[in-house]
């Protein structure tokens, strides 16, 4: 089962994060093998960060709750809360398999949180630039809160086109970039 899992930081966070980011990659190397995507998002300068986005595949919610729960960052304080929702992945790869690679132009996250019926469920067409792309689920699997997509692109308002527009309660756009160790 695939999980999205976004934490977010608590304001004045900033010092303590950096003091735990060793033994948040330690405890994220735990994962490898079963991470679809991470990284950190950032604030409109870039300059530092303001959470971090983790997309693994786990047995079951039990073992999600577990993985978000149990980070360093989250015990000690860093974040001010966790969104944790089932993921399906429609592009069927990792991040690490984008062909953009790690570097190049602007990422984004962009969190659609839903409302009504379900949309967006399958990634647009022509989007080359999708680094992950899936709805958001209920536990179960069965219902549809929204859709969440990593992407390159030249601005908050092209990333936000990739959702389909005023079809959403709110939608999120977040700079991000790839993470983990070089």
């Amino acid at each position: 089962m695939e999980f999205f899992c976004y934490h977010r930081d608590r304001p004045g966070s900033l010092a303590l994060r950096d003091e735990l980011l060793e033994e948040h990659w330690s405890y994220m190397d735990r994962y490898a093998a079963e991470m679809i995507a991470r990284g950190p998002t950032l604030t409109d300068d870039r300059e530092s960060a303001t959470g971090s986005v983790h997309i693994v595949d786990l047995p079951d919610p039990a073992a999600a709750r577990a993985f978000a729960f149990d980070e360093p960052g989250h015990q000690a304080g860093v974040y001010r809360d966790v969104l944790l929702r089932r993921w399906r992945n429609t592009l069927g790869r990792t991040m690490w398999e984008f062909p953009g690679g790690r570097t190049e132009g602007d990422r984004f996250l962009v969190l659609g949180l839903g409302e009504g019926k379900a949309l967006d469920l399958d990634p647009p067409a022509g989007q080359d630039e999708l680094i992950a792309y899936g709805p958001l689920l209920s536990d179960d699997g069965t219902a549809w809160l929204g859709t969440a997509a990593l992407l390159r692109a030249p601005d908050p308002d092209t990333a936000r086109a990739v959702l389909t527009a005023d079809r959403y309660a709110a939608v999120e756009v977040h700079p991000w970039q790839f993470g983990g160790r070089s």
